[in-house]
């Protein structure tokens, strides 16, 4: 099980912020877990479950790191709640505001180890000899989107299809 059990105390504090700002139906459905998987994020929201997971991992930097965070990822909740919003634009913005972290980052500066993936794949754009390497495999009919943004209005076109080669390693 990748899931560790239910954090009563973060559960708790959540849904009193939740509530001091008026979302007590927020509070009410929201979950929150520690979720052993997570490698380089620090937190998750879920939006159509509202449940928030958590890497273990960021406890070690301390409570306040895991505080933030909590908050960072209700500001999700909150703004899904209100406008059917994804993303860290303005809905989720003012929510961050009122949940007291008004200038929150998009993104967190934690050294949490990354791992590293072989990349398998190497795609090549014969018009522009843009090339960049994937771990998986691209959609079939993939283009260059720079090609078809600068040529084609932004539409795909299989003037720009990208050329496929496997990489062999040794």
């Amino acid at each position: 099980m990748d899931q560790l059990p239910l954090d009563q105390d973060l559960q708790a504090y959540a849904e009193k912020a939740l509530r001091s700002i008026g979302e007590d139906v927020i509070a009410q459905r929201m979950t929150i877990y520690w979720n052993r998987r997570m490698r380089t994020t620090a937190g998750r929201a879920l939006l159509q479950t509202y449940e928030v997971q958590m890497n273990p991992k960021i406890a070690q930097f301390g409570a306040a790191e895991v505080w933030q965070t909590v908050l960072h990822e209700l500001a999700h909740l909150v703004a899904w709640h209100r406008y059917q919003h994804r993303g860290h634009g303005t809905p989720w913005k003012a929510a961050c505001a009122e949940l007291g972290i008004p200038n929150e980052s998009v993104t967190h500066d934690l050294p949490l180890q990354r791992r590293t993936q072989r990349k398998n794949w190497r795609y090549k754009c014969p018009h522009c000899g843009l090339s960049f390497d994937r771990a998986r495999r691209a959609k079939p009919n993939s283009a260059c989107a720079e090609c078809c943004k600068q040529h084609n209005g932004g539409k795909f076109t299989k003037k720009f299809l990208l050329e496929e080669y496997k990489l062999v390693y040794q």
